[in-house]
């Protein structure tokens, strides 16, 4: 029997709902959308528009690799994050909703016409330079990471989102090597999970996602250690920072970068309400 649009849709949507996969109603149809080469709005305006059978073949691959919980960023090789579309591999953390937290704190220190310098520590796919690039047209941005893998990444989607001219992507670990009071915004993603806990996240996570963006050390907070006083000297007087953070971890962070010199300390809440970003400022030169 041929698919139409509304039943591969409902049939994708059972068959993950059957594998307990978180989301079986977006995912189906994010999978519908690419086997098919379909819109949301064609799904709903055409519903009984049959698939060919290299659309329900298509389908039929997406649907039994997320059944097996590969993420659906890897499936279908992108994600959206912010306002842009990255290229996702299994080199990259996939970008999620929380990390745009980062975001709204980040570009409420600087206006749209302003000129600054960002520099992005454990840089991953680019999404939150790049993403903050493609809103301020004036600011320059380096991302580093320790991972080749990972800035082959970044640097495609830099070359697809036209921002390759002001994002420098490097080889490093985290700030070995950069300058003093060089840059006006720092922002990390840095690991952050407990090694025990590792193996007690969903698969998606545990089973796809590379160790490396994910393992903080024994608490947790190995990167946060390293990277507050870092943090501080890399930021011109004045300069801002903000930081992902895991949902237990206000206080260790908070207390960590204080211990660092930073003023203004602050923690962001996601929109789960949950702590995501410790946010601040190294002092002004005279003040």
């Amino acid at each position: 029997m041929t698919l139409t649009l509304v039943k591969a849709w409902a049939m994708a949507r059972r068959r993950l709902e059957a594998a307990a996969v978180d989301g079986p109603v977006i995912d189906a149809r994010l999978l519908l959308e690419a086997a098919a080469g379909a819109s949301r709005t064609d799904i709903v305006t055409d519903p009984h528009r049959e698939l060919t059978a290299a659309q329900e073949q298509a389908l039929e691959d997406y649907v039994a690799r997320r059944e097996a919980r590969e993420p659906v960023s890897h499936i279908l090789g992108r994600r959206g994050f912010w306002k842009i579309m990255l290229k996702v591999t299994p080199d990259v953390l996939t970008p999620r909703p929380d990390t745009e937290s980062i975001l709204d704190v980040a570009l409420g220190e600087f206006a749209e016409d302003d000129a600054f310098s960002v520099l992005d520590l454990g840089v991953g796919s680019g999404a939150i330079l790049l993403a903050i690039l493609a809103e301020r047209p004036h600011a320059t941005g380096l991302g580093v990471d320790i991972s080749e893998a990972a800035l082959e990444v970044a640097r495609e989607n830099a070359a697809v989102l036209g921002l390759a001219a002001r994002a420098v992507l490097e080889h490093g670990r985290w700030t070995d090597g950069l300058p003093g009071d060089h840059y006006d915004l720092v922002v990390s993603n840095p690991p952050y999970i407990a090694t025990a806990e590792i193996e007690t996240l969903e698969p998606e996570v545990r089973d796809h996602e590379p160790r490396l963006a994910l393992d903080g050390g024994p608490d947790g907070l190995d990167a946060y250690r390293l990277l507050a006083p870092e943090i501080l000297r890399v930021l011109k007087p004045g300069g801002r920072f903000a930081v992902e953070i895991g949902a237990s971890q206000k206080a260790p962070v908070e207390s960590l970068f204080r211990s660092a010199g930073a003023q203004g300390v602050r923690t962001v809440r996601d929109l789960a309400d949950r702590d995501r970003v410790v946010a601040g400022f190294k002092k002004a030169l005279g003040k």
